[in-house]
């Protein structure tokens, strides 16, 4: 104030939230994204349908994809997805989980912040359940042999039921399991260490997804560059080509006056002349095939054709990067200095139905999943949750530790934080509870989506819990509480690790939040489209986004 007049220090278009309603806005905002994928969670999860700006659609119930092609504009939602991407990051797989569990614990932490326990009590207290919740996981979690390929199937089967490849998830497990074993390899200390890069995934379309193989090697999705080539080699010596067999053409422009016809003649001999002797210098080399990511000329193409070379044009760089390490060969960028260790060993089948070439080397480390489905959204559906198949098992051979799902260990984490909530003092007790109570989201969804009464359901697996049952969870399938380890659905223990703590540290960031200053509106998004006002329902610019989806 100045001589009682306001001092303003802020632009007309800004905008402040402050306090409480700064606290219900990123609370709001936070729910609102955990809620839009909920219902994806578990093997009986539903599947959302995001048509993008394109009117491209996917049709997916992975989290991490739903909360991507979402048009969110609203920076604490932006926050939340955060969690879900570094989840698939770090884990490959639990992204609804963590989550939902994010929007669980900020739902429970308002009831707490109306009971007026200040957010730094809460905010400790969910720092403390947190660590306690990893040391319990790993109290909980089951050493295991990771040569146990009965156990890694059981990894990617559970990671694999309820998206979209349900039906033939034991063949796929079984290819996901031999692709792992195929790129691990034992680091100086003799700990396992899987090497994805290695792992090539390419897809079709027009078949089951039965027919799905896996190949020690790679694929070429390209014709030979003339029809008077072989269309296969066996025991050959490969060319990885990064130079064009063309034509040199000079830097900079140039013209040329002709004063005899002869002239011209000299100049097409000369030229035609070069490109021979890059033909010679390939079979000098005794390359039987030649893969070249760059153009080859048409009068090359007839030569390489006369020395009975095998050569396709345009490969992708991806491909070649990946193909050297399949057929163990350098990738060459002058023809001139390129000697005869520079080329690779192996074989090149021609599949003649699919247009490609499928190209194995000798223990070849490099290996690629071939998905095969009827359509696009069902290859594009099927990719997604082989990839995160490959990640948890991948995972599970690299840290050894499984626990059962089904919900099992939510409420065995839950149980043992209340009981650990005894020995805390102070308020952060109550932030302790809500935490555990939080967990149990989990268990309530999977029942939920499943057409099951969710307390019932909570309240069994809490009895079966409290006689001893450490492992036991919900069979969604039956409705009943087994013991899920046994009937072989079981998680790697990083991925839950990962996914409570990722919750948590997202949930804390909201909560501290206790002031909003925005130079204009509140959306991220600063295209043509307003965001709407934080009065207007809590959600700011997320209410386009959104809306579709609650």
């Amino acid at each position: 104030m100045q001589q009682g007049q306001p001092m303003i220090v802020m632009s007309e278009d800004s905008q402040r939230v402050k306090d409480e309603n700064a606290q219900d806005y990123n609370i709001s905002a936070a729910r609102a994204v955990a809620e839009s994928v909920k219902s994806t969670l578990g093997p009986k999860g539903m599947d959302k349908m995001l048509v993008d700006s394109m009117g491209s659609v996917t049709i997916t119930n992975d989290g991490v994809t739903i909360l991507q092609e979402m048009d969110i504009d609203n920076p604490t939602a932006e926050m939340i997805i955060e969690v879900a991407e570094t989840q698939e990051d770090e884990a490959g797989d639990g992204t609804t989980t963590a989550v939902s569990i994010a929007g669980e614990l900020l739902k429970n932490a308002e009831d707490l912040i109306e009971q007026d326990i200040h957010p730094t009590a809460i905010i400790k207290g969910f720092h403390m359940a947190s660590e306690q919740a990893r040391e319990e996981i790993n109290d909980i979690a089951t050493e295991v042999d990771t040569e146990d390929e009965d156990l890694l199937r059981s990894v990617a089967e559970t990671s694999m039921t309820g998206k979209g490849t349900e039906v033939n998830k034991e063949h796929l497990a079984e290819l996901i399991v031999e692709a792992i074993r195929q790129v691990t390899v034992e680091d100086d200390e003799g700990n396992n260490v899987v090497d994805l890069e290695f792992l090539n995934i390419e897809t079709q379309t027009g078949h089951s997804t039965g027919e799905s193989d896996l190949l020690e090697g790679g694929i070429v999705d390209k014709d030979p560059v003339h029809d008077n080539m072989p269309t296969s080699a066996e025991d050959a010596d490969i060319l990885l080509l990064n130079e064009p067999i063309e034509v040199e053409e000079t830097d900079i422009d140039t013209e040329v006056s002709v004063t005899d016809p002869d002239q011209l003649q000299q100049f097409l001999d000369r030229e035609e002349k070069q490109l021979q002797e890059k033909v010679e210098q390939i079979a000098d080399l005794g390359a039987d095939v030649v893969l070249c990511q760059k153009g080859i000329d048409d009068l090359a193409q007839h030569y390489l054709a006369k020395e009975g070379i095998l050569a396709v044009r345009r490969a992708k760089k991806s491909d070649l990067e990946f193909l050297s390490e399949v057929v163990n060969a350098a990738i060459v960028s002058d023809l001139g200095s390129a000697t005869a260790a520079d080329l690779g060993h192996g074989d090149l089948t021609r599949d003649d139905e699919d247009e490609l070439f499928y190209v194995e080397g000798e223990d070849a480390h490099g290996v690629t999943l071939l998905l095969r489905g009827s359509t696009d959204h069902v290859v594009d559906e099927l990719e997604r949750g082989v990839n995160d198949a490959l990640d948890v098992v991948a995972q599970t051979v690299s840290d050894g530790r499984v626990l059962a799902g089904g919900g099992a260990i939510e409420v065995e984490l839950a149980s043992r934080l209340r009981d650990y909530a005894d020995s805390v003092s102070g308020r952060e007790q109550l932030a302790v509870e809500a935490f555990a109570d939080s967990l149990e989201l989990v268990p309530r969804v999977l029942a939920e989506n499943a057409g099951l009464d969710s307390i019932d359901t909570l309240v069994d697996l809490r009895a079966a819990h409290d006689e001893g049952d450490v492992e036991a969870g919900l069979n969604v399938f039956t409705g009943d509480i087994e013991n899920t380890n046994e009937t072989g659905v079981v998680e790697p223990a990083h991925a839950k690790e990962q996914a409570v703590t990722s919750a948590a540290e997202a949930a804390n960031l909201v909560l501290k939040i206790d002031d909003i200053i925005s130079a204009g509106d509140l959306s991220t998004d600063k295209g043509d489209d307003e965001g709407g006002a934080p009065g207007a329902g809590g959600m700011g610019g997320m209410g386009g986004g959104m809306g579709g989806m609650m």
